[in-house]
């Protein structure tokens, strides 16, 4: 087998022949496979056989053109006479009448009411952005590094830190519904 595939030299593809052919055979309906059965109608579903339905015989009008009434195939779908697609809408235009002397069209929120800190997580936010903002002033003005100011700047970081950890709330509890569906 592999001989005589060796011996054949391949057969040049005519491309212009091929386009024209899908071209000339666009909107046409595909014929059925060999040995497939037909579509059964609406009538026949209820039917237990397993025979080939019969199908209508095509009219006997010319199938490239369509008649009066019956779309192309692969034309546009009409959903209801008189009614457009799902594309079609638009929006109606506001009337002055819609809009009361209260109602100026648009929502402001207000202001939203932020919680009061204490005292310790006050001082410790501090201590965490304080601590390397003192390191990076006393590097940028070209101070001398001293054992307080290092101590200020990286005790300040490490101990702020370790204080806002130490104060978050610890959720272990299992009878809290807030963190999703409970299944």
């Amino acid at each position: 087998m592999a001989e005589n595939d060796a011996e054949r030299e391949p057969q040049p593809i005519d491309e212009e022949a091929v386009w024209a052919a899908i071209v000339a055979g666009y909107g046409e309906e595909p014929k059925d496979p060999a040995g497939s059965k037909p579509f059964k109608s609406v009538e026949d579903l209820a039917l237990l056989e397993d025979d080939v339905n019969e199908t209508p015989a095509p009219p006997a009008a010319d199938p490239e053109k369509p008649g009066p009434g019956k779309p192309a195939l692969g034309s546009s779908v009409v959903f209801a006479p008189g009614v457009g697609g799902p594309r079609d809408f638009s929006v109606a235009e506001p009337k002055e009448d819609d809009l009361d002397d209260k109602d100026e069209g648009h929502f402001v929120p207000p202001d939203p009411d932020l919680p009061e800190g204490d005292v310790t997580s006050k001082f410790a936010w501090l201590a965490v952005v304080g601590g390397p903002v003192l390191l990076l002033l006393a590097v940028l003005l070209g101070w001398e590094m001293t054992w307080w100011l290092t101590f200020l700047g990286i005790g300040g970081f490490l101990g702020g830190f370790a204080t806002l950890v130490a104060r978050m709330s610890h959720d272990e509890d299992d009878d809290d519904p807030g963190r999703g569906a409970v299944v």
